[in-house]
């Protein structure tokens, strides 16, 4: 796309607030979806709580990304808290699906990309999979398939729809790595449980390069995959934060210890997922950091 004009939810977030500097950059207009009045021309109010959105505003927008939501690992997951979960991504999607829909044929965007995550595989164990995997079982690939359906109305409505599924971004501002930095640098990084479990990462570079690709890319649609192409066990990827970062990793974390302390959300950590990007190197995707050490340098 050249000098687009890309409406993007989610903005202040770890993914979203990279991808509009990465959009604004190159000379793209980026107008944020704000929760509050809006301050300025690049601003389009709307309350994804309520399900709610100023859909004039997106009119004429070459690209809506959708990248809202309560963060998985923010805090622990009570019955309210996963409700938020759920809901933050359900019916902020299907606010900005229906509003996308609802515009003139001539003032829709081109395309909706909406974001989702390797949590829709569930526990994989030692199995890869790639996008034709159907989805696990429990509460985050629920969540994942409600998340996804949520957009029928933008692809019913012949908007090019398609879904990121994020892996591990590997960055020191937030996710699990925004955890994992500061405890290595402080020596006190380790193993998570047995260690055996897969972690699909990606590196927050490479997943902004990802959703550019699948934003400029005509014909894309549907499930991507963005996680690097080997995926990596705990022990490989505490060692590798060893060496990268010159500490020792001497602790480990026992699960019963983490299932104390995150309660249901250790599940999400103790749990392996083995995710490939089979579609997107499909597409002619390259990687700039496609080895663990190279992300983490990277985000240093």
């Amino acid at each position: 796309m050249e000098h687009a004009r890309i409406a993007v939810a989610g903005a202040s977030g770890l993914i979203g607030s990279a991808l509009a500097r990465s959009l604004t950059a190159d000379g793209h207009t980026v107008l944020r979806l704000v929760r509050r009045a809006p301050r300025s021309a690049d601003e389009v109010r709307w309350d994804p709580g309520r399900g709610t959105v100023d859909a004039a505003g997106l009119a004429g927008c070459d690209a809506v990304v959708n990248l809202a939501g309560a963060g998985v690992g923010d805090r622990r997951w009570t019955d309210a808290y996963k409700e938020l979960i759920r809901s933050s991504r359900v019916r902020g999607t299907t606010a900005l699906a229906e509003a996308v829909a609802g515009l003139p044929e001539d003032a829709r965007p081109r395309v909706f990309l909406n974001g989702s995550a390797i949590g829709y595989y569930g526990e994989t164990g030692d199995r890869a999979v790639d996008e034709d995997a159907p989805p696990g079982e429990g509460f985050l690939p629920q969540v994942c398939v409600e998340w996804e359906a949520a957009a029928a109305p933008a692809r019913e409505a012949g908007v090019r729809t398609v879904f990121a599924r994020t892996g591990l971004v590997v960055a020191p501002g937030g996710g699990a790595w925004g955890r994992l930095f500061p405890l290595f640098r402080a020596g006190l990084g380790g193993r998570l449980g047995n260690g055996r479990q897969y972690w699909s990462y990606i590196a927050l570079h490479d997943e902004v390069a990802a959703l550019r690709h699948l934003l400029d890319t005509e014909g894309l649609s549907g499930p991507f995959n963005l996680t690097a192409p080997e995926p990596l066990t705990n022990r490989e990827i505490t060692a590798a934060m060893a060496h990268v970062l010159r500490r020792p990793a001497v602790f480990a974390v026992p699960a019963p210890v983490l299932r104390t302390v995150l309660g249901e959300m250790a599940g999400d950590v103790l749990g392996s997922a083995r995710v490939v990007p089979a579609r997107l190197l499909e597409s002619g995707f390259r990687f700039a950091f496609p080895r663990i050490e190279g992300a983490i340098r990277a985000a240093l």
